[in-house]
Parts: structure tokens; C-alpha cells; sequence
């Protein structure tokens, strides 16, 4: 057994979802190798759990959403949901030889598909222990301009790091945000202000999506006001996306351009929540520095926050329902046009790093440290 791999599955079944003796586990594998497969299988029954095993392929599935029928969707939602109900941790590993496959496939169709398995989606979210990654493959590599042997390297440093070391920053920084009223965001063609009171935060250390590096929270819905410029790309539903400007009125997204100006408008017209935000976090990842239009890893860049249209987490929940959750990410460090986070009319983060002394573990070099 590759000892990468069994160092990862240790990472997902120990500390990610901490899986104890009896628990069941459904674990979804979506094109990567069967070795890793059989890794996380053993980490699993190491521990004492019961695995269950889902194999998923890109392509299959392209077939069966590109002539869907929505009653089908909506018979297979039926017993995901019942097969979930009787889960207690869920692992996924996702892997794409082409992050474009289902960039032909008639949007329509691909929000029946949402819509339809949305139950099962809200329940393994709020009812099990998950966690999700993506798998190391060549076009990754490109997404990241680097060659595979490199991107690999960085693929194991990244998700098989110390995440513990994050716990005390994070902890001071979910402090912090749940007691914090009014936040200013501000950067080049950014000035936004809205207030995230009474709305908890939540921090993210390695346990709900590798790699991993946030806390979040969710602005009170109807309080976004101004305008954002994100400066990290982005692929949504097989489109990708750049420079994505929106502006806000009364918490609603009321003008949007960019790239693929019809698409966006589109994907934001899909439900009455799409327009309003269900999710602020801030990133600090110090191993991923550049976006390679993959959210789970661009939204924990170091010096980043994201700002997502859509539907909000149970966690920290205002409201808002919506079949999108699009985390859009903007990267504040200098070279990217620096940036500032204000808290109630105190400045918490400058060009990336934190500057409040009980934040500063988490910039890059504490959390690099020994």
C-alpha cells in the first residue's frame, strides 16, 4: 500500500471524522484509485467502524443527467436519502480527469438534479460526521500550473498537515466573529459592509473538507451593502468564471458581470435565494497560496476570504434557502492588490495577515512553525 495513501486515510478516519467503534460510514469514491479505496476501507475497520462503499464515475453520471428525467432523479434521491439516514460518518474523495465534464450538459437539467437530491445532501451536512477532498490527478496539475509529480508533492503536504495547530487561532477567531456586529471589507473595486450579529461562526480545522483552513459565519440576510471584485477564478456547474463583479442592495445581488456574464446571471436567477449570501469566511491555509479553480482548495488560501451566494449552513444560518452555494473567493495578500477586514470599526486583517495579537497564530509563520 502507497504510504501516502494510508497516511490520508488515517487523516479522514482519525481526525477528520474521528470514527469510533460501530459507527457506519459510507465512503464515496469518484474516479481514484482503487488502492485508496482499500486504504480508507482499512483505516475504517482499524477503528472499529462499519464501511460501506459508493464508486461514482464522471462520465456515468454525465450520461445519466444529460437525458434526465426528473422522476428518476427524484426515485434515486429517495433511497440516498434512506441509505444517508442510516450513516453516522460520511468520507468522500472525489477525484476528474476533467473538471469540464458537465460543461455541455444543459443547465436545466443539472438543477433538476439539485434540486432533486438536495434532501440528501441537507441531511448528511447537518446529521453526520463528513468530510469531503479531491484526488491528486494530471489535470489538477494544470488547473495549477504544475507538473504532476510537484502537484502530488503538494496535494500529500497539504492534506496530510498538523491541522491541530490551527486550533487556537481558530478558536479566537470563531470568538470573535460570533461577538462581532458590523464587518467592512474593503480591497481594489471592494467596499462592502453588512452585519453578521447574532449569527455563529464556525471553525474549520481539517474535519469537514481537506485541506482545510477557515472559520466562517453568514451575514444577516437582508444587511449587504456595496459592491465586490473576486480576484481568484472559479468553476460552477462545468463553467468557469473570472473577475466576477457583483454589487448589493438591501443583502440582494443586484447587478452581476464578469466572464460568462449570461451564465452567472443565470446560475443566480435559479431560486429567490441564489441573490442573497449564505456564507463569509476567512481563509488561512499556509500551503495554498494560488488559486487552481478548485473551491475546496482556493477557498482556504492563505490571505482570502469568500463571500458565497446561496444557500446558508445550519451552523451558522440566516435564512437564506437556496439549491446554489457558490463560494467565490477574493485574495487580499499584497500581490493581489491587498486588502483589509475591519470588525466592528477595528482592523483584524491587513494584505492577508492578521494583526490582532490573538489572531497572529494564524499567518503563515506560526502555523508553519515546529
Amino acid at each position: 500500500m502507497e504510504p501516502n495513501f494510508s497516511k490520508l486515510a488515517g487523516v479522514l478516519t482519525g481526525f477528520s471524522t474521528n470514527l469510533q467503534k460501530g459507527e457506519r460510514v459510507l465512503i464515496d469514491a469518484f474516479d481514484i484509485p482503487e488502492a485508496m479505496v482499500v486504504a480508507l476501507v482499512r483505516a475504517a475497520r482499524e477503528r472499529g467502524a462499519v464501511p460501506f462503499v459508493n464508486v461514482q464515475n464522471a462520465r456515468i453520471n454525465r450520461e445519466l443527467i444529460n437525458a434526465v428525467d426528473a422522476e428518476q432523479f427524484e426515485t434515486q434521491a429517495t433511497w440516498e436519502l434512506a441509505r444517508m439516514q442510516k450513516m453516522d460518518a460520511y468520507i468522500a474523495v472525489r477525484g476528474s480527469d476533467n473538471i469540464f465534464e458537465m460543461s455541455d450538459v444543459d443547465p436545466a437539467k443539472v438543477g433538476q438534479v439539485m434540486k432533486a437530491m438536495k434532501a440528501v445532501l441537507d441531511y448528511r451536512v447537518n446529521k453526520t460526521k463528513w468530510v469531503i477532498l479531491r484526488w491528486p490527478t494530471p489535470a489538477m496539475a494544470q488547473q495549477a500550473m504544475m507538473s504532476t509529480e510537484s502537484f502530488e508533492d503538494f496535494f500529500f503536504r497539504v492534506c496530510t498537515q498538523d491541522y491541530s495547530r490551527m486550533t487556537e487561532g481558530m478558536a479566537a477567531l470563531e470568538a470573535l466573529m460570533t461577538a462581532t456586529d458590523r464587518v467592512e471589507l474593503k480591497g481594489p473595486n471592494t467596499d462592502l459592509r453588512f452585519s453578521i450579529k447574532g449569527i455563529n461562526a464556525v471553525a474549520c480545522g481539517g474535519t469537514h473538507n481537506i485541506p482545510d483552513g477557515e472559520v466562517f459565519s453568514c451575514p444577516v440576510k437582508d444587511s449587504v451593502e456595496g459592491e465586490i471584485t473576486y480576484n481568484a477564478p472559479t468553476v460552477y456547474q462545468g463553467t468557469s468564471f473570472d473577475r466576477i463583479h457583483l454589487k448589493f442592495e438591501k443583502g440582494k445581488i443586484v447587478h452581476a458581470d464578469g466572464t460568462n456574464a449570461g451564465r452567472l446571471n443565470e446560475i443566480l436567477d435559479s431560486d429567490a435565494g441564489a441573490r442573497y449570501i449564505g456564507e463569509f469566511a476567512i481563509g488561512f491555509n499556509p500551503h495554498i497560496l494560488e488559486p487552481m479553480r478548485d473551491i475546496l482548495f482556493d477557498e482556504k488560501i492563505a490571505g482570502s476570504f469568500h463571500f458565497t451566494p446561496g444557500q446558508a449552513y445550519e451552523e451558522a444560518d440566516n435564512g437564506n434557502r437556496s439549491q446554489v452555494h457558490w463560494d467565490m473567493v477574493q485574495i487580499q495578500r499584497p500581490e493581489y492588490g491587498g486588502g483589509e477586514i475591519w470588525f466592528d470599526g477595528e482592523l483584524i486583517r491587513k494584505d492577508g495577515l492578521f494583526v490582532k495579537e490573538e489572531l497572529k497564530k494564524l499567518n503563515p509563520e506560526y502555523l508553519l512553525g515546529s
